[in-house]
């Protein structure tokens, strides 16, 4: 199965071919795309990815894509081309969430916790019941510093996950196991994605949507008509 994995969720993103089966994966190539230029390079991007090994889009099997939580701007740009190329090539995609990568990235198995830094002193949080390489997940929300540790407490996870050095210190309260790893990238979000595209895991591209967990601005400081 040829996929493609693309991630548009931070300040910077990736996308990666790469193909595999049930006993294999192989990254075959990935690219990086900085911030500030979803727009204009990750079309091209895919496009060259694609040409220098020989590929057309109408090969790709199916692909892989980070829904959050991240960078509202970049999310959108990044699953609104997903959702095109599907709707073009009508091929099945998966949904990836940071957070559920973070937690598979521990290499541990039982509930996992993922935290990532949410900006504003807030911290994206998740839960997750981690096995065989799978991460079902059971709570996702947007927790302020202050209650970061009490939602540790709540969960009782076996350790903690997280690619930020402050919000592993904010947990340091706690006295959880805490693993700090590098940001998921795109190749592992196609490892990942290729699992849940061949156990048919897919997203309708009707419902092909961004799980920001955070409310946008317009949201928040919008006035109650």
């Amino acid at each position: 199965m040829l996929i493609l994995a693309i991630d548009t969720s931070g300040k910077s993103g990736g996308i990666t071919l790469a193909e595999g089966d049930r006993q294999s994966f192989r990254v075959l190539e990935s690219a990086p795309i900085e911030g500030g230029t979803f727009s204009a390079q990750l079309v091209p991007a895919i496009a060259t990815l694609l040409q220098k090994h020989g590929a057309a889009a109408k090969d790709i099997d199916g692909f892989a894509a980070v829904s959050g939580p991240g960078s509202f701007t970049g999310l959108r740009i990044g699953l609104g081309a997903v959702k095109g190329l599907v709707e073009a090539l009508k091929k099945p995609v998966a949904t990836v969430s940071l957070l559920e990568a973070l937690a598979l990235s521990s290499g541990c198995e039982g509930k996992i916790a993922a935290a990532l830094d949410a900006g504003r002193a807030e911290i994206y949080f998740g839960c997750y019941d981690v096995k065989d390489g799978r991460a079902a997940v059971l709570a996702e929300s947007l927790l302020s510093q202050s209650a970061f540790p009490e939602e540790i407490a709540a969960r009782d996870p076996a350790c903690l996950v997280t690619s930020d050095a402050w919000v592993a210190k904010a947990a340091l309260t706690t006295n959880l196991r805490t693993q700090e790893v590098a940001r998921p990238d795109s190749e592992m979000i196609a490892q990942i994605g290729l699992k849940k595209l061949l156990e048919g895991e897919i997203i309708s591209v009707e419902i092909l949507d961004a799980n920001y967990i955070r409310r946008s601005d317009a949201e928040i400081f919008s006035k109650a008509k």
